[in-house]
């Protein structure tokens, strides 16, 4: 049959697209590029002086309709076994399953079998279902 359809498809927008990076991080090695929140008491980047770099504040939030939604249209749901798939039984157009990593292959052949069953999307029911010749 055809894959489920989520309930409404709504353009998501970003207000930004680029990661906001660590202040120095251009500098100095030691300095990640993921975000902290400078703290120092003289930081010019705190203080908000012209030109530098922004720093994430809730004006930035994503539109609460469309947060956490994948760009396929659904949300994700974590799923570790069989029984967790009955909770998306009626929430099938708003979330996609999503098998957990650490779920074997035999598992997973049995997830992804119920989730046809119940028309489930899932985000990666491909993965690790090739046949086992090799083993």
């Amino acid at each position: 049959g055809k894959m489920v359809q989520p309930l409404k498809k709504v353009k998501i927008v970003k207000k930004r697209m680029t990661r906001f990076k660590r202040h120095q991080s251009d500098r100095k090695m030691a300095v990640s590029e993921s975000w902290r929140r400078p703290k120092g008491i003289d930081g010019r980047v705190r203080r908000k002086f012209k030109g530098m770099i922004p720093m994430p504040n809730i004006g930035y939030g994503s539109n609460a309709k469309t947060r956490h939604i994948c760009p396929n249209g659904f949300k994700k749901f974590l799923v570790a076994n069989v029984k967790d798939l009955e909770l998306l039984l009626m929430h099938n157009r708003i979330y996609a399953g999503e098998i957990a990593h650490n779920v074997s292959t035999v598992k997973r052949r049995a997830i992804v079998e119920r989730a046809k069953q119940l028309n489930i999307n899932l985000t990666n029911g491909a993965a690790r279902l090739r046949s086992q010749e090799d083993a």
